[in-house]
């Protein structure tokens, strides 16, 4: 039987990165009880509920609803580990009066570092040139030549916490860089430095590269689908590190096959792991990665420390309201 404490029970995922157990460990109110990432549905309620009232939770890849947050005697806040929160039910916390937090700009610049590494990745032809010097070809037959950033268009999309970033990074590259992004003034984006335009199918033809940094709501599915694919440049390359789902998976291997575009670099698959027959993984001009474009040595730690952070701030009172999902459930 466990000995009642006046402590603030935080569940955290054992693998969360060490500044996060650092942050919870220096405070003499607070106990960080560890469980399982990724346990069963029915694993993770039963440790909500047994050993008394569980305050806070912090979490990597569980599922959280109505349910969980029923079961969580004394619950004030969940926090991810990360800015996606796909796998929790907000609606359900909001009217438990719960906030979500995510962890801010922690992994931000991680992702932008991604997306320009797909962008150079595509345009230095870097997975084809390595191959011709393991096949010991050195230049032979090479009829399809790198290309330069400098001077080239880039078109994000989404100009939050990640995409401004990119553009940051593009602009550095010497980059022409346009921002569509709906939901903010035009003279914001023209005060960051660059051109906004606020008609997606008339700014795509004038990108040599596409980078998608927006969130997945019903708007965004599909955004990127046979017809506006076929409004790419053929020399222009597409990159998604936002979410599965966004990009039309058919409609893009069709375009690559068919020599609308020119490639593509994608962290993001329509299901996730994505299965090794995906037809896109056997194509030449397609360089991928397994959801990892937020993910480092150095941004599991942020991120890790924020989430922690967060917690504390509404145990204390004083939530960091930047990072809270929904405000509403404050009061």
């Amino acid at each position: 039987m466990r000995v009642a404490t006046n402590k603030k029970r935080v569940l955290v995922p054992h693998t969360m990165a060490k500044a996060g157990f650092e942050v919870l460990g220096s405070r003499d109110d607070v106990e960080a009880v560890p469980f399982p990432n990724g346990a069963p549905p029915k694993e993770f309620n039963v440790l909500l509920r047994r050993d008394g009232d569980v305050h806070g939770a912090i979490l990597g890849l569980t599922r959280f609803g109505d349910e969980e947050c029923a079961g969580a005697n004394g619950l004030q806040v969940v926090a991810r580990i990360g800015v996606g929160y796909d796998t929790v039910d907000v609606p359900a916390l909001t009217r438990h009066r719960v906030p979500l937090m995510i962890a801010g700009t922690s992994n931000s610049p991680s992702v932008a570092e991604q997306a320009m590494h797909f962008m150079m990745a595509l345009a230095k032809r870097g997975a084809y040139m390595h191959g011709m010097v393991q096949t010991g070809k050195w230049r032979e037959g090479m009829t399809d030549l790198p290309v330069d950033l400098i001077g080239k268009t880039v078109l994000v999309i989404g100009f939050g916490r990640i995409g401004t970033r990119t553009s940051k990074r593009c602009q550095a590259m010497e980059m022409n860089v346009l921002v569509y992004d709906p939901f903010l003034p035009a003279e914001s984006v023209r005060a960051a430095g660059y051109e906004p335009v606020a008609d997606l199918d008339a700014a795509v033809p004038r990108a040599d590269f596409v980078t998608i940094h927006c969130p997945k709501t019903p708007e965004t599915v599909g955004m990127f689908g046979t017809q506006r694919l076929a409004r790419m440049k053929k020399t222009a390359y597409l990159v998604n590190t936002a979410r599965g789902g966004i990009i039309d998976e058919a409609a893009l291997h069709a375009a690559l096959t068919g020599g609308v575009i020119a490639g593509a670099g994608l962290d993001v698959f329509d299901m996730e792991p994505t299965s090794p027959d995906n037809p896109l993984l056997r194509l030449a001009n397609v360089i991928s990665a397994p959801h990892m474009a937020g993910v480092t040595k150095e941004s599991i730690e942020r991120m890790a420390a924020q989430a922690a952070l967060n917690v504390l701030s509404v145990f204390d009172g004083k939530p960091i309201r930047e990072n809270v999902v929904n405000p509403e459930a404050l009061g």
